[in-house]
Order: C-alpha cells, then sequence, then structure tokens
C-alpha cells in the first residue's frame, strides 16, 4: 500500500499511458456554513467538534489510455467516495477506493470517462479546502492550497505536474457569498458559481477561494507593436475585517508595473485571462502562483506604519508569483526534481523586475545581504545537498523547500545570467515559453536554449553548479610595484574539504579608492572568467593601487568574498564610507562569513557594526546587522566578552 505518496517511476508509467482531455469540477461549499456535527457538519478542529466538516465534490474527468486493457489509478484523499463510474459502468466505491487512490482496470484505448462522487474534508492545516472563522465577527472564509499534491484533497485527479489538462469549476456556496478560480467567472445564479474552462495547467496550481471577502478591482491594458491589444481584469481581496487597512492601490501599482516589465522582457502576452489576488488568513506559506487566482499570507496587509523593507518584500513576492506565471504554469517541470528551477527562476525575476520597474531600485542589496545569507548558511550546514535533488517521490519534494532550493538556486540563476549575458538569457527565456507553451519541461530543455543563444557550454556549467554542493571563496592577491601601481591581480579560488568543486564564475573585480570627501568609490571595473585555482586580471593591470578590491563586485556569482590585508584594513577604518549601497552591502556579508568562519574575531565584527552602522542608508542592511551582530554576540564571541558586548550594542 504506497499511502498518500506518489513515486516518480509510478508518475512517469501514468504519463505514458495517459493523456488528460479535461476535467469539470463541481464543489458543494455550503457546508462550510451549515450542516450538523460530524460528516458534513462541525468544523474540524474547532471547540467542541465531533468530526470533520466535509464537502461534496463530483469530478468528470475525460482521458485517453495508450492501450486496451491498461490499470492506472486516480488520486483522492477524502473520508468517503459515494460513487464511482468508469466509461458508464458503475464501480463499488469500497472495491476501487483505498483512502488515497482510485483503481481503474480495464480500460479503453482511446477516449475514456471516469466520474467520482465524494466528500471530501475541509482543512485546518492549510492543505486542500483550508477553513478559517474569522474570531472577531464570525465569518468563514474558504481558500485551496495544493503544491505538491493537495488537489486530490478537494476532487479525484492524476496528481502529477505533467499531465495537464483544462478545468471547468462550478461551486454552489452560502448565500452572501462571492467565488474565485483560475478562469473568469461566467455565470452566478441562485449560489451556483460557473467558470470559463481554463488553459491547460497542471493539478497543484488550480483554485477555489470563496466567502464574504472584501473585493477591489481594476484593469491592465496593453498595446503591442502589432496594434493587438490585451485586457486583463484585476482584483485583490482580503477578509471583510482588514478591509480598512488594504492597500490595494500600491498592489495594483506593482501589478501593472510588474506585466508591463514581463511583457517588455518575455514577448510572451500574459496568458490565463484576468489575475485575481487574494490575501488569505492563516496561510502557510508566502504566496502560491495559482494562475488568475494567486494567494498570499494576509500578513501582507499592513495594520499599521511600517517600513519601506516591509513594502518591498510584499513587492517582491507579488512579482516572484507573477514570474510563475510564465516559469512554472505556462512551461510546467515534468516532475518535482525541477522543482528548484521555477523557484530560483521566480526569486531571481522578482528581484530583477523590482529593481527595473518599481520604486525599489535597491532590491539587489536585499538580496545579497538577505536571500544569499539564506543560502550561505545553508550551503555549509551537514544538511546542503546538490540544487538538482533526486526527488524520488512526493515526500521527497515536501523536504525540498528549503534554502538551496528557492535562496542559493535564485543565487546561482543570477550567476547563470551573468555566464551567458543578459540579452542571451531573456532571449532563451524568450523561446523556451514559444517552444513549450503549456507543456512539460526539463532543465536540459532551459540549457539547450541558452545553449544556442549564448554559444556557452552549459553541459559543464550545469554539472559544476547544479549537480555539486558546497560555496567557493573568492579571494584577491594583489602585487604592485615599488610606486604603487598595480602590476598583477589574481583570483584565487578555494572550495571547503568536503565539497572540493571549483567552479567557473563570471565575476566583476571592483577597484575603489579614498576621494577628497572622504569617500569610498569605484575607479577601475573588469570583468572576468574565473576558473581554476588561480586567475589573473589582466584588465586591471598598471591601475594605481587601490584602497579596497571587491572581488564579485555588483554581486553576479554565488561566493564568499574575502580580502587582502590591505582591503580589510582599510574596511575596519572606512567602510561606512563606501559610496555605493550594493558595494556596501556586499563587504557587511563577506565579514559576516568572515566571522562565522573563524577568520574575523566575533568582538571585530561587532565593532564594525558599532563603528559603521550608523552611516547605513537601508533599513534592511541595518536589521540584518542587528542579527548578525546579536549572533555574533551569542554564537561566536568569547563568554567572557559577552556582557561588555551587549552593553556596547545597547
Amino acid at each position: 500500500m504506497p499511502g498518500e505518496n506518489l513515486s516518480r517511476d509510478e508518475a512517469q508509467q501514468r504519463a505514458e499511458l495517459l493523456t488528460v482531455d479535461g476535467y469539470e469540477v463541481q464543489l458543494d461549499l455550503r457546508s462550510a456554513v451549515d450542516g450538523p456535527e460530524g460528516a458534513g457538519g462541525g468544523a474540524e478542529g474547532g471547540a467542541g467538534d465531533a468530526g470533520p466538516r466535509t464537502f461534496r465534490s463530483l469530478t468528470t474527468i475525460r482521458f485517453r489510455s495508450a492501450r486496451a486493457g491498461a490499470s492506472t489509478f486516480a488520486d483522492l484523499v477524502a473520508p468517503g467516495v459515494d460513487a464511482v463510474t468508469l466509461n458508464g459502468k458503475a464501480l463499488d466505491p469500497a472495491a476501487v477506493f483505498d483512502g488515497s487512490r482510485v483503481a481503474l482496470d480495464g480500460l479503453l484505448e482511446g477516449e475514456n470517462v471516469l466520474v467520482v462522487d465524494a466528500r471530501c474534508a475541509y482543512s485546518r492545516t492549510g492543505e486542500g479546502m483550508h477553513r478559517f472563522v474569522d474570531p472577531e465577527d464570525g465569518e468563514v472564509y474558504l481558500y485551496t492550497q495544493y503544491e505538491p499534491a493537495d488537489a486530490r484533497r478537494v476532487f479525484a485527479n492524476f496528481e502529477q505536474p505533467d499531465l495537464k489538462a483544462p478545468y471547468r469549476f462550478q461551486v454552489t456556496a452560502p448565500e452572501g457569498w462571492r467565488v474565485w478560480s483560475n478562469g473568469a467567472e461566467e455565470s452566478h445564479e441562485d449560489g451556483v458559481w460557473r467558470f470559463a474552462e481554463t488553459k491547460p495547467i497542471s493539478t497543484y496550481i488550480t483554485a477555489v477561494v470563496a466567502g464574504p471577502y472584501h473585493y477591489v478591482s481594476d484593469h491592465y491594458s496593453r498595446t503591442f507593436d502589432d496594434g493587438t491589444t490585451l485586457e486583463i481584469p484585476l482584483g485583490a481581496m482580503c477578509r471583510k475585517g482588514l478591509a480598512k487597512h488594504f492597500d490595494a492601490d500600491d498592489v495594483f501599482l506593482v501589478t501593472k508595473q510588474g506585466l508591463d516589465f514581463f511583457h517588455d522582457n518575455f514577448d510572451y502576452p500574459y496568458p490565463f485571462g484576468k489575475y485575481d489576488q487574494a490575501f488569505v488568513p492563516e496561510y502557510n506559506l508566502g504566496a502560491m502562483e495559482n494562475p488568475g487566482m494567486v494567494t498570499f499570507r494576509e500578513e501582507y496587509i499592513f495594520r499599521g506604519k511600517v517600513t519601506s523593507a516591509a513594502y518591498e518584500r510584499r513587492a517582491n513576492v507579488i512579482l516572484h508569483e507573477m514570474a510563475h506565471m510564465w516559469f512554472g504554469d505556462l512551461v510546467t517541470m515534468e516532475w518535482w526534481d525541477d522543482l528548484w528551477l521555477k523557484e530560483s527562476f521566480a526569486d531571481f525575476m522578482g528581484s530583477f523586475s523590482m529593481v527595473e520597474a518599481t520604486r525599489f531600485t535597491n532590491g539587489w542589496i536585499t538580496f545579497a545581504n538577505n536571500r544569499k545569507a539564506w543560502a550561505y548558511r545553508a550551503d555549509q550546514l551537514p544538511s546542503t545537498h546538490p540544487i538538482t535533488a533526486d526527488i524520488r517521490d512526493l515526500e521527497d519534494a515536501k523536504l525540498n523547500f528549503d534554502g538551496i532550493t528557492y535562496a542559493k538556486g535564485a543565487s546561482v540563476l543570477k550567476q547563470l545570467v551573468a555566464y551567458v549575458g543578459r540579452d542571451a538569457f531573456l532571449e532563451g527565456a524568450r523561446r523556451y515559453f514559444k517552444q513549450h507553451a503549456y507543456g512539460n519541461t526539463r532543465l536540459g530543455d532551459l540549457l539547450s536554449v541558452l545553449a544556442e543563444t549564448s554559444g556557452r557550454d552549459m553541459t559543464a556549467w550545469s554539472r559544476s553548479w547544479l549537480q555539486t554542493a558546497g560555496v567557493n571563496a573568492l579571494t584577491p592577491v594583489p602585487t604592485y610595484d615599488a610606486a604603487g601601481t598595480l602590476t598583477e591581480l589574481a583570483v584565487v579560488q578555494e572550495a571547503a574539504a568536503s565539497h572540493p568543486e571549483l567552479r567557473p564564475h563570471r565575476v566583476a573585480v571592483g577597484l575603489y579608492r579614498r576621494t577628497p570627501e572622504g569617500e569610498l568609490t569605484r575607479y577601475a571595473r573588469a570583468e572576468v572568467d574565473v576558473a581554476g585555482e588561480r586567475t589573473v586580471v589582466k584588465e586591471l593591470a598598471g591601475a594605481e593601487r587601490p584602497d579596497l578590491i571587491l572581488v564579485n563586485d555588483d554581486d553576479l556569482t554565488y561566493c564568499k568574498i574575502r580580502f587582502d590585508e590591505g582591503s580589510l584594513a582599510t574596511l575596519r577604518d572606512h567602510l561606512g564610507s563606501i559610496s555605493d549601497p550594493l558595494a556596501r552591502a556586499l563587504c557587511w556579508s563577506a565579514l559576516w562569513n568572515l566571522t562565522r568562519d573563524a577568520l574575523l574575531p566575533a568582538r571585530d565584527f561587532v565593532a564594525l557594526v558599532l563603528a559603521h552602522a550608523g552611516r547605513e542608508s537601508d533599513i534592511g542592511v541595518l536589521q540584518m546587522l542587528h542579527a548578525w551582530a546579536q549572533s555574533a554576540l551569542v554564537g561566536y564571541a568569547a563568554p567572557a566578552w559577552r556582557e561588555e558586548g551587549g552593553r556596547a550594542l545597547d
């Protein structure tokens, strides 16, 4: 008995056998507010509950089988099944349903029709159809969350990403409610809401949101070079109790800026009709990229004054999910082995689009000091793993939502963009979307188009970056003549003994010196391919002696930055004088990594924070410095000095 798990081998076998032509899903959600306790009644997990509250789920699946007489199964996790018919023949639910699968034997070659009438449970865990009762006014709110495989808790399906199909949803809801799904609303009458058929999408990104939500609408219009116009209805919603705090105008502003950016760069019109965004309660994740019906945690609705960093985080998440509309939804991974690819792409594009299209132009600073800090930490733990993990089954997939998949993956994708070049990367993305629209891919499909557009060997790059774990350190080694001229600058690459891979890095090396006004500014820069243990940066030979050499200037690659002795001495006295905020953030991150690696005493790091943090202009960096200083004090400083250091930080 497989239980609720699904193996990659099973999914591959099912994908070879089946083609899914469409779903019709009918949900009756009136039991969310009505009905007796127990089956069909009480809200699961509430005080005095007698059992799970359930709803009716009636699903019709039209699919084709490659072989006559073949056997397979549909996925369904439900308290009960009342009826199953396959090609018009009634099957005994007790015989074919084991709690997580519906056995399907004797398939016809060609077209088949499966109908499953089930009683599914409302969730209190954020898996499936989550039900929330507002403690302030007693109103009930519903929303779905499925990734990686919880759509089967709401309707019978073939729960794997490469069996895409169009969906038609029909929802019967309590009086006074509104309902949304991926498709546009076609009609609602007598509490029955019908939605337009979707484009072919995977099960895990279908969605239903229902309840007395506060809803705000807007509109986006785009005219393309060929004269055609794209019209996208926009919506944003939250529960009624948060309506007075809901700054939908700012949500719509970022949304429109993002749509402009992605249309400018992807050359593929947004494919899913409307664009609704729901801010929902008790959400387990940050957000979910359901096409046409994106869900977010309601903590992104601010109940009071917050910092600009909080607005930046929200904008980043909005744009992250929007990037998924193309990379993840339009083109989807074949199996969860390539989960990292869609998440890394969206993570990178979230920052990329935010910096170029919104008011948050310092987004790469946050990426460097926050996102990459998570990656560096995760990559040096015993639990680290290559970015491309071997995902044997759904249980493996659930374990792979981590700092390597998200933060390191996005950092390496940023390096990939530097390695192939921005123009080649975006042209590769455009070809990828057009070649694989509404289909499923593997990593090799993306790498092949990038090889075409860049002329780079992506096979070796992929092996080195994606199939090995660990982080490299890059150290500048300068040589000067008697006059102080830089005669040679080498970059030395090191790797930990546990993960000895030396990788190809496309990096920028910046030279900085103090101006008469006291600022540290860059006066020379060179981009170079670092390979092996030692690489000479020929372009910088002959430069005047710098006060600071910054390897990985502009944060192009994923590495730990090291300093030569002269640069470190400069930072001790003048770190706060670096004029460029990203360069300053990179230096702070590098110093923190030196502290964690026991190459800089913790009390020295705390002293640097005390001396230079006051000149920091970025609130996100200040928050990170405060956290790092506290961590240095508690986790790395000598016990005898902690009390003194604590007083200094206070």
